[in-house]
């Protein structure tokens, strides 16, 4: 029995690597060398500016969403991402946070789901 429930476990573990890699495998497209949740977790600074369209973004928030911007792709999935929504972040607000910052190069007319950057 000790020999089954030791498989059992080997088992288990290796679903579960397997399962994570799978999920970096799939945003490898969307975020290189990074998930979507993991990039996420960046945008702390953008907290209240992703869930109120009438706060302002922070410097901090607006720096990190110029880099994520340079990734439209990569920034869409981070504004979408369980992560962000779990935090309580508006999808609908997010969007608008380039134009917020005033980026000149922001991804305008930018498809992200069913939203569009302005």
């Amino acid at each position: 029995m000790g020999g089954s429930v030791k498989c059992f476990c080997v088992v288990g573990f290796v679903l579960f690597l397997g399962i994570g890699t799978l999920n970096v495998a799939n945003a490898a497209g969307e975020c290189p060398k990074s998930t979507p949740d993991m990039e996420a977790m960046k945008l702390i600074p953008c907290a209240s500016a992703a869930s109120d369209s009438n706060a302002s973004p922070s410097s901090g928030c607006c720096a990190q969403v110029q880099k994520l911007g340079q990734n439209p792709k990569c920034l869409c999935a981070v504004m979408l991402s369980n992560t962000a929504k779990s935090s309580g972040v508006k999808p609908e607000v997010a969007v608008t946070i380039p134009k917020r910052c005033n980026l000149a190069n922001r991804p305008i007319g930018y498809k992200c789901g069913a939203y569009t950057l302005p």
